[in-house]
C-alpha cells in the first residue's frame, strides 16, 4: 500500500479536525468540502474570536506577555496554529495564499520546536508513476545549510520516513561521493555523515542505484531519504522530477514543529491540498 492509500485509510479512521486558515481561496474551500463529503477529516475554520486556551499556549510557546499575544492571535495564521497547539485542531493546513516565511513564523510562535530540534525544515513526499516513494529535504526553508542545519534536516527527515514510509535509508548527496572531491560543501556532508551514520557524501546515482554504490564503494544504492546539500539543489530537483519524470510532489511539509503543519504550495490544486491533508493527519496520529 502506497503513502497516499495508508494516508486516506488512516484518515478515515481518525476524523481529525484541521483548520483551514485560508478558507476563503476557493481551491482551499473546494479541498476543504471534498474531504468532509468523503469522511476523511473534519474541517475546521479559525476561530470567531481568540480564546484564552490560545493565548495559554502562545504564551507557553514563547514565554510571551499575554497582551502580546492576544495581538498577535488577531492574525488568522496565528490563531490557527494556536488552534492546534491548544487543542483546538490536530493539524494546520496553510500556505496556499501565504509566504512560507509567515507559515513558520506562525508555527514558531504559537506551536513551537519539537524536544531536540535546533531549526525547522521541510520535505516533499515523491510519489513516481513506478510507484516509488522518496522523502526530497529540504526544498523550502534553508537556503544555505551549514553543518548543523543540515544535520537537523538529515535527522528530523529520516524521523518523517519512519513515519510515512516504514524505514529511511538516508542519502546525504553531493557532487562527490566518499573522498573523490573537495571543496566546502562536500566537508559539511562529511562531517554530518560522520556525525549521524548516515550514508554521504554520495552522487545522486550512486544513493539510488546499488550497482553504482558498489563500483563507487558507498552505500547499498537504495537510499529512500535524499537530503541536498543546499536549498538550490533540492528545490531544482524536485521540480526536475516532477516536469520529466511525471513524479508527484506532495508538500512542502513543515518537519521539525511539536505539531504538524503544512506549508502549502501557492501553486498547489485542489488535488495537492488533499493529498497534502491526508499526509499531515497521517502524521498528526502516528505522534
Amino acid at each position: 500500500m502506497g503513502v497516499l492509500d495508508a494516508a486516506r485509510a488512516v484518515a478515515q479512521k481518525a476524523q481529525a479536525r484541521v483548520v483551514f486558515p485560508e478558507l476563503s481561496d476557493p481551491r482551499v474551500a473546494e479541498a476543504a468540502r471534498r474531504l468532509n463529503a468523503e469522511g476523511l477529516c473534519v474541517p475546521v475554520p479559525v476561530s470567531d474570536s481568540v480564546t484564552d486556551a490560545q493565548v495559554t499556549a502562545l504564551v507557553a510557546a514563547r514565554g510571551t506577555k499575554e497582551a502580546l499575544a492576544r495581538r498577535l492571535l488577531q492574525k488568522p495564521l496565528y490563531r490557527a496554529a494556536a488552534m492546534v497547539a491548544a487543542g483546538e485542531a490536530d493539524a494546520m493546513i496553510a500556505g496556499a495564499d501565504s509566504p512560507t516565511r509567515r507559515v513558520i513564523e506562525a508555527a514558531g510562535m504559537a506551536i513551537g520546536l519539537a524536544d531536540g530540534v535546533a531549526v525547522p525544515s521541510s520535505y516533499f513526499l515523491m510519489v513516481f508513476p513506478d510507484g516509488r516513494e522518496f522523502i526530497f529535504a529540504d526544498c523550502a526553508v534553508n537556503v544555505a545549510p551549514d553543518a548543523t542545519v543540515l544535520e537537523a534536516i538529515a535527522r528530523a527527515s529520516s524521523d518523517t520516513a519512519k513515519a510515512l514510509l516504514g524505514s529511511a535509508n538516508v542519502a546525504l548527496l553531493s557532487f562527490s561521493t566518499g573522498t573523490s572531491g573537495a571543496g566546502d560543501s562536500v566537508d559539511t556532508v562529511r562531517s554530518v555523515a560522520e556525525a549521524t551514520g548516515f550514508t554521504g557524501p554520495v552522487q545522486a546515482d550512486a544513493a539510488l542505484n546499488a550497482e553504482i554504490a558498489t563500483k563507487k564503494g558507498l552505500g547499498s544504492g537504495d537510499a529512500n531519504v535524499l537530503i541536498f546539500p543546499s536549498l538550490d539543489a533540492g528545490n531544482i530537483a524536485y521540480k526536475l522530477c516532477q516536469e520529466l519524470a511525471g513524479a508527484q510532489a506532495i508538500g512542502p511539509f513543515l518537519q521539525g514543529f511539536a505539531k504538524p503543519v503544512c506549508d502549502l504550495s501557492r501553486g498547489a490544486t485542489v488535488e495537492d491540498i488533499i493529498a497534502s491533508t491526508l499526509v499531515t493527519i497521517s502524521l498528526a496520529k502516528a505522534e
